[in-house]
């Protein structure tokens, strides 16, 4: 550290102090989350923020962390909270819609390449081959939550005529496998079990060309835009070790929570599984704006990632529902916990869900559905 960098430094921490001592927490009401929201990305660009920016920072991140510490709220059947799919205006800076600017529907350049990616989808045999006779594997990678839906949606779909029965439904999903775990030394043997359950469905990772990806942290805390930031960093994480896992992986479809109002501990309550859609949109916003690492087009180099794209958006603020289909969370979706689908309605609806995105999609049902 230099010189006048060590003193830029000291004169931080004072500004901080001064700033930590004359404002407190529960002064988040006049607070611009826009401002915060940019200031965050400056500093996890590693820019370097002017004294009165760090110090601005630091009290969004005390507001933040005060209003999270704060006792879980009571569950309840409805937040108030805009399904992203209907946001008109914004959320703590954030726009509306799953790939931003009020759009439910990828940009052209998303869509073209998400045709080419799903053209390129067929049958392959053991070594990853093109064959008539081969599988197309669609692997479900998550949690407990993805886990109880994804079951579902096998059985749903296996009674499906539409289904092409070259695809086969692999539930990679595990109780208590969060994105951050899966991303980390204590994700190897999850990703283990996975092999084992590819075998199991007599395939193989070479046949593995579609991901389902569901996932989130347990037991958030620090606040939005923290906690969503960690959650997008483990999801970039995640698809990092898939693609080297599954070579021919080509595209990972994702989905955010359900509804967590009635959840009745702090596992993942609202407003974290309301936030949650936010983490998987700036990862898919990365790869949009060009992030090497997220390279999935072998001819701008090396493949790092498949083409990221929203599946099923989940999400519906409880009884009162979404504008979009009219889909509702009522209590009796959820086990005990408020958190966890019901294994009767909850994972009904989800499985219901993906099926009927998996056959309407324009792009997806190029290989979902049989011909």
């Amino acid at each position: 550290m230099t010189a006048t960098r060590r003193q830029l430094y000291i004169l931080c921490i004072w500004s901080l102090l001064a700033v930590a001592m004359a404002l407190s927490p529960a002064g988040a009401d006049d607070i611009d989350w826009n401002r915060a929201r940019q200031l965050y990305q400056m500093e996890q660009n590693g820019q370097t923020l002017s004294p009165d920016d760090e110090a601005y920072l630091q009290r969004a991140k005390q507001a933040r962390a005060s209003k999270a510490q704060q006792p879980a709220q009571a569950p309840r059947d409805q937040t108030g909270l805009v399904p992203l799919t209907d946001l008109t205006g914004d959320y703590h800076g954030e726009d509306g819609g799953l790939y931003g600017k009020s759009r439910n529907e990828p940009p052209p350049e998303v869509a073209a390449a998400a045709k080419a990616q799903s053209a390129k989808i067929q049958p392959l045999d053991a070594q990853g081959n093109p064959s008539p006779d081969g599988k197309i594997v669609l692997l479900s990678i998550g949690m407990s939550n993805t886990t109880a839906e994804f079951s579902t949606f096998i059985t749903l779909a296996g009674a499906d005529l539409a289904k092409s029965p070259k695809v086969i439904l692999v539930d990679g999903a595990q109780g208590g496998q969060t994105a951050d775990k899966i991303a980390s030394t204590e994700g190897v043997l999850f990703w283990q079990i996975i092999e084992q359950r590819l075998k199991a469905a007599g395939v193989t990772p070479q046949q593995v060309q579609v991901v389902w990806l569901k996932e989130a942290i347990a037991r958030p805390s620090a606040g939005f835009p923290t906690e969503m930031t960690k959650l997008k960093n483990s999801l970039i994480d995640d698809v990092h070790i898939a693609v080297g896992r599954y070579p021919n992986l080509r595209i990972a479809y994702l989905s955010s929570r359900i509804y967590g109002g009635y959840a009745t501990t702090l596992l993942n309550p609202e407003p974290y599984a309301y936030e949650s859609a936010f983490a998987d949109r700036w990862a898919i916003e990365a790869q949009m704006s060009g992030d090497a690492s997220l390279n999935f087009d072998p001819s701008k180099g090396a493949v790092k990632a498949p083409l990221l794209l929203w599946g099923p958006y989940l999400w519906a603020d409880g009884i009162k529902g979404r504008k979009v289909d009219g889909l509702v969370w009522n209590r009796e979706d959820f086990g005990p916990d408020g958190t966890h689908p019901s294994r009767t309605s909850g994972c009904q609806k989800v499985a219901q869900l993906l099926l009927n995105f998996f056959k309407t999609d324009p792009y997806a049902r190029l290989w979902f559905v049989g011909k």
